[in-house]
């Protein structure tokens, strides 16, 4: 391994190339399986991605790391409770995945989504209502931050008053999921298990109280459900309510944020969003694929020695997927650094692939394809005050901690 070779594996997770990862990414493309010693595997290109995803050797249990290789990956879910079923193999992810999936949507609560639009195009209008007056707004603050935490917590029936209790939970467990081996480990387990305790505190006394009163919530079709192979046992709920609010909050934070972020670089595609509303649904698709949300997964490992692209790859060890990396791969997708809303054949890895592909997407998308539709058409000349923005210092849920705009007002909703 040359040096140059070495050095990118730091720089994925060095924080001075956040604002732009996509030339790291490129070299990484030229070794599809780079290796360094003792580091992880890093597979950065289509089809080898894709495949891994796929295998049913990777496995997402970190159980199955070799103990040599168990440092290189974060600690991801409080070791208190059991493993959530995105951290498990089947067939337990399958029994927990499909309880969690029977009351969030298809095929056994089909309409939960799309019912959801009216109380979506509510809360956005609220939100874009409350910049009015305003010459300047920071998108990820005003916006992007609390619709999608607003939406999981009336999806899984928390009281309003809580919400922003769940936002500081929320990024401080999301921050916990970067591969940073910069950060002192012992304060970043401090803090992360900290909000881990309060967050799992005030959730199984949310349970209890959908025990004695359920409502039609998700939680208390969580706590009420069970399917062949029986129903959660308080500790799954708790990890599954947990993942919920990050998997469902984060994910669209950066969606939004990454997506707004793209379209006032491209003016000419604001403009045309604004006209012909419809177009938003293959440009969401676009940016899942030009500026996804999850820009890796570093936490799987091989059960069995594994060859792949002229690699070996040994049970047991670090394997980091690179979906963003894959994304951009031109041997995949032609012209692939070009933002092309009307792109075809875009089978993106912005939400993954294979049994692990996030069950929330579909909430996800519906998200981003309304924001971003509002946003375009209600904010006047709205334009970048800074760019690169200010990222966060999460490699894995990369997008901005600030997006500033200015814009001359509102136009006015429904107009």
């Amino acid at each position: 391994m040359t040096q140059t070779q070495g050095s990118l594996l730091w720089k994925i997770t060095d924080y001075a190339y956040r604002a732009d990862p996509y030339p790291i990414y490129a070299e990484l493309r030229k070794t599809p399986v780079l290796h360094e010693e003792k580091g992880p595997y890093v597979v950065s290109t289509y089809w080898e991605v894709h495949a891994l995803l796929h295998d049913p050797r990777i496995s997402s249990d970190a159980r199955n790391l070799d103990p040599r290789a168990a440092d290189l990956v974060a600690e991801e879910e409080d070791p208190g409770l059991p493993p959530s079923f995105l951290r498990l193999d089947p067939p337990e992810h399958d029994r927990l995945r499909g309880l969690a999936m029977s009351p969030f949507g298809p095929p056994h609560t089909p309409r939960r989504i799309h019912d959801m639009r009216g109380e979506l195009s509510r809360i956005i209008a609220e939100l874009i209502d409350g910049f009015e007056g305003r010459d300047r707004i920071d998108l990820v603050d005003h916006f992007a931050y609390p619709f999608p935490v607003t939406v999981i917590c009336r999806l899984l029936g928390v009281p309003r008053e809580d919400e922003p209790r769940f936002h500081t939970w929320a990024d401080i467990l999301a921050i916990s999921l970067d591969p940073d081996p910069g950060k002192d480990p012992a304060e970043r387990q401090r803090v992360t298990r900290q909000a881990r305790t309060e967050l799992g505190l005030y959730l199984s006394e949310l349970i209890e109280e959908r025990r004695r009163a359920p409502g039609d919530d998700m939680l208390s079709a969580l706590v009420a459900g069970h399917g062949p192979e029986g129903r959660m046992t308080h500790a799954e709920l708790l990890s599954t309510a947990s993942l919920l609010l990050v998997a469902g909050h984060e994910t669209s934070v950066n969606l939004i944020t990454n997506g707004m972020l793209t379209l006032l670089r491209n003016p000419d595609v604001l403009a045309r969003l604004r006209e012909v509303p419809h177009l938003v649904v293959p440009m969401v698709e676009e940016l899942l694929r030009f500026d996804p949300p999850v820009q890796m997964l570093p936490q799987r490992t091989p059960l069995a020695d594994i060859d792949i692209a002229g690699v070996t790859i040994p049970k047991g060890a670090s394997v980091w997927l690179m979906l963003a990396s894959g994304n951009r791969d031109p041997q995949r997708f032609p012209d692939p650094d070009r933002f092309d809303p009307r792109r075809k054949d875009n089978q993106h890895l912005g939400f993954g692939s294979g049994i692990h592909y996030c069950f929330g997407a579909p909430l996800a998308r519906l998200e981003a394809q309304l924001a971003l539709t509002e946003l375009a058409r209600r904010l006047d000349n709205p334009r970048l005050l800074e760019d690169p923005p200010t990222y966060r210092r999460n490699a894995v849920l990369r997008g901005p901690r600030h997006l500033n705009i200015a814009l001359d007002g509102l136009r006015k909703a429904g107009g």
